[in-house]
């Protein structure tokens, strides 16, 4: 069975870092491109940050762009999302989800595999 995991939410201060993890059972996540999003309060949800099989390209959402690092662990069949400086503007419940083409956008077009979602709350 194909599942997606998400981790690594919690509260946090503003100006820290917090690590997301996506992990993936029965299937591997290398063969995949990921992609994270999140859904803020009473807003849609939106593209984070995604990362291409294959070393495809990496996107980033401008307001995360240069503060965040998304990246793969093979050997755990995982993919993270490290976020600093984080504000109480990235407050939401993030995902990750898969598919199986290359990240041309942060759009929700063509990722057919999601998790639950893990809960990020930024305050002091």
């Amino acid at each position: 069975q194909v599942r997606i995991v998400e981790s690594g939410g919690g509260l946090v201060q503003p100006g820290g870092s917090l690590r997301l993890s996506c992990s993936g059972s029965g299937f591997g996540m290398d063969y995949w491109s990921i992609g994270w999003f999140r859904q803020a309060p009473g807003k849609e949800r939106e593209g984070v940050s995604c990362i291409s099989k294959n070393d495809g390209p990496k996107l980033y959402q401008e307001s995360v762009k240069g503060r965040s690092t998304i990246s793969r662990d093979s050997a755990k069949n995982a993919v993270y999302l490290q976020i600093d400086n984080l504000t109480p503007e990235d407050t939401a419940v993030y995902f990750c989800a898969g598919q199986f083409h290359l990240c041309s956008d942060l759009t929700e077009v063509g990722f057919g595999t999601w998790g639950q979602g893990t809960q990020v709350t930024v305050s002091s």
